[in-house]
C-alpha cells in the first residue's frame, strides 16, 4: 500500500515557533506528570523531555495557581507549551493570558455555548490555536445512544460538531484530536476524518498503558495511522516517565522514514551459539546511541560468527561477537579484532571520530 499525500493537504498551524500540517514535519508532543504549579520540578522535567527530542509540551491547567506558573515556566524553557484544560472555562482564558502557546479544550466539558465563545475571543485576540480534543471515554450520550456504543463514526461526529461551533464564532486556528484506548477504533476514526476535514490532527493512543504494554499498542496504532498519511503530531501515551514517550515516537517516526537523524541500533535476539555478554552490549549500545543524534548512520551489534559478520557488514559500524571476541567492523571492512571487554570502548572511539 503506498502512503497517500494526506499530510500535505492539512491547513498550517503555528505552536509558538513550530508550524505543523502542511507537510511540515510530524512534531513530537509529551505531557508533564509534575504539579504545574511546583514551577522547579515541572521546569526540570521540560528540560529533560527537550533534550530527548521532545518538541511541543503540555501542562495541566487545572488551577489558578496552575495557569499562573505558565508564564514563569516560559521563561526557562525552549519548546511551545499547551495548555490542558477541563471544566472551568476560565482557566482557558487565564493560561493564555499568562502565555500559553495553544490550549487544549474538549469544548463539551467547558459549559455551554456562551462559555466556549469567551474562549474563542480571547484566542483570536492573541492567535492562539485551540486543540479540539475528544475521547472515546467522554463521548456524549447522545452519540453513543444515536452510534449504538462507542465508535469510530461517534468520535467524528462529535470532534466535527465541536469545531463547527468554534467555526460558527468566527475562528479556525484549530488542531483535531481524537483518541481511544482502543487501537482499531481509533485508527478507523482517523481515517474516516482525514476525509472530512483539512485541520491537522494530533495523533495518538490514549491510556495505552505501562511501558511495555503502552509501546505495543502505540506503535502498531500509531504505524498505521502514519503510514496512511494521516497525522501531524503525535503523543505516545504511556504510564511512567513521559521521556520515555519521546524515545518510543522517535523510533516510531524513524522506522516509517519520517525522521532522519540519529543512530539506528540493530542487533541479533541471541541464540546458543552466542559466545559474549550481547544483551548487556546491546543495551550499552542503545544507550550510548542517544548521544549522537548528530549522526544519521546504522550500528549493528551481532553475537556470533553465522550471521554477525555479513549483518555487521552492512552497517555503518559494527561488532560481530566470537568466543569472548569480537570483530569490529566499518563500512564492511573487518578492522580490528578485540576482547570482549573493549568493544564497547571501541565503538564510542568509532562514533567520536565518526566520517
Amino acid at each position: 500500500m503506498e502512503r497517500n499525500n494526506y499530510r500535505k493537504d492539512t491547513k498550517v498551524i503555528r505552536i509558538g515557533d513550530v508550524k505543523i500540517g502542511g507537510g511540515h514535519p510530524i512534531a513530537i508532543q509529551s505531557m508533564t506528570n509534575t504539579k504545574t504549579d511546583d514551577v522547579k520540578a515541572t521546569v526540570e522535567q521540560i528540560l529533560k523531555l527537550e533534550n530527548a527530542g521532545c518538541q511541543i509540551i503540555r501542562c495541566t491547567a487545572n488551577n489558578e495557581e496552575a495557569a499562573r506558573a505558565i508564564r514563569e515556566i516560559k521563561k526557562k524553557i525552549h519548546i511551545p507549551l499547551v495548555a490542558d484544560i477541563h471544566f472551568d472555562y476560565r482557566l482557558a482564558i487565564l493560561a493564555m493570558e499568562y502565555g500559553a502557546d495553544k490550549i487544549r479544550i474538549n469544548p463539551g466539558n467547558i459549559g455551554g455555548a456562551d462559555r466556549v465563545r469567551e474562549v474563542v475571543a480571547a484566542a483570536k485576540e492573541r492567535q492562539i490555536p485551540i486543540r479540539v480534543g475528544v475521547n472515546s471515554g467522554s463521548l456524549e450520550k447522545e452519540l453513543v445512544e444515536k452510534h449504538h456504543g462507542v465508535t469510530a463514526e461517534g468520535l467524528v461526529e462529535s470532534a466535527l460538531d465541536k469545531v463547527h461551533m468554534i467555526e460558527d464564532f468566527g475562528y479556525d486556528n484549530l488542531v483535531i484530536s481524537i483518541k481511544s484506548s482502543d487501537v482499531m477504533m481509533c485508527v478507523k476514526a482517523h481515517e474516516l476524518i482525514a476525509e472530512q476535514t483539512a485541520y491537522p490532527l494530533h495523533v495518538g493512543i490514549t491510556e495505552a498503558g505501562t511501558l511495555l504494554r503502552g509501546n505495543i499498542k502505540s506503535s502498531v496504532g500509531l504505524g498505521i495511522i502514519l503510514y496512511e498519511g494521516i497525522g501531524d503530531t503525535i503523543r505516545v501515551s504511556l504510564t511512567g516517565d513521559p521521556v520515555n514517550e519521546i524515545i518510543t515516537a522517535k523510533q516510531i517516526l524513524k522506522t516509517l522514514n519520517l525522521r532522519s537523524g540519529g543512530i539506528e541500533v540493530v542487533s541479533c535476539p541471541t541464540c546458543g551459539r552466542t559466545a559474549i555478554d550481547l544483551i548487556g552490549l546491546a543495551n550499552q549500545v542503545e544507550e550510548l546511541a542517544a548521544d549522537y543524534e548528530n549522526l544519521d548512520i546504522k550500528v549493528a551489534v551481532m553475537g556470533c560468527v553465522v550471521n554477525g559478520p555479513g549483518e555487521a557488514k552492512e552497517a555503518d559500524l559494527g561488532v560481530a561477537g566470537g568466543d569472548g571476541v569480537g570483530l569490529l567492523i566499518k563500512h564492511g571492512e573487518v578492522i580490528r579484532k578485540l576482547p570482549e571487554s573493549e568493544l564497547l570502548g571501541a565503538l564510542k572511539s568509532e562514533l567520536d571520530h565518526w566520517k
